[in-house]
């Protein structure tokens, strides 16, 4: 039987008892059966106090471990947040990296394509004057022979 049973009983044990003549406010009981019931609020106070620490206890267990657990998802939360950002940064630096590296590409693409341009040109111009005096002494040997005929 608990304290809040114990107590219903005593309830209902004034309830029943017998108003004494001539003082309406005071009632006769069973006084033994009234000492029986206060000595099992006095048994059940102390198991009744330990359910209650044991519960304050757990409640304040539940707490801190739900603390810990929320700091450590706080924690891990932080971390991958200033691993993310770290890992963007990484990932723009690699990205100004490249586009460096591409345009540094592509104007010594650019420089080559000039180069090699301008080594053809100048290849093509000394074939054009090697062919162009290889004509002119066709055209003289030609002439030399037409010459001859005659």
């Amino acid at each position: 039987m608990n304290i809040d049973e114990i107590l219903d009983e005593m309830d209902e044990l004034l309830d029943k008892a017998h108003a004494v003549p001539f003082a309406a406010h005071k009632a006769m009981i069973d006084g033994e059966r009234m000492r029986e019931l206060i000595s099992d609020v006095r048994l059940n106070i102390p198991q009744e106090i330990k359910r209650a620490k044991l519960i304050d206890y757990d409640c304040k267990r539940i707490m801190k471990e739900a603390e810990a657990k929320a700091e450590g998802v706080v924690r891990r939360a932080e971390e991958r947040a200033k691993a993310l950002v770290s890992q963007e940064a990484i990932v723009k630096e690699a990205r100004k990296s490249a586009e460096d590296m591409l345009l540094k590409a592509k104007s010594k693409s650019n420089e080559i394509k000039k180069a090699v341009n301008g080594y053809v040109d100048s290849r093509m111009t000394e074939l054009e004057s090697y062919y162009a005096d290889g004509l002119q002494e066709v055209k003289r040997k030609k002439a030399q022979l037409n010459l001859n005929k005659k």
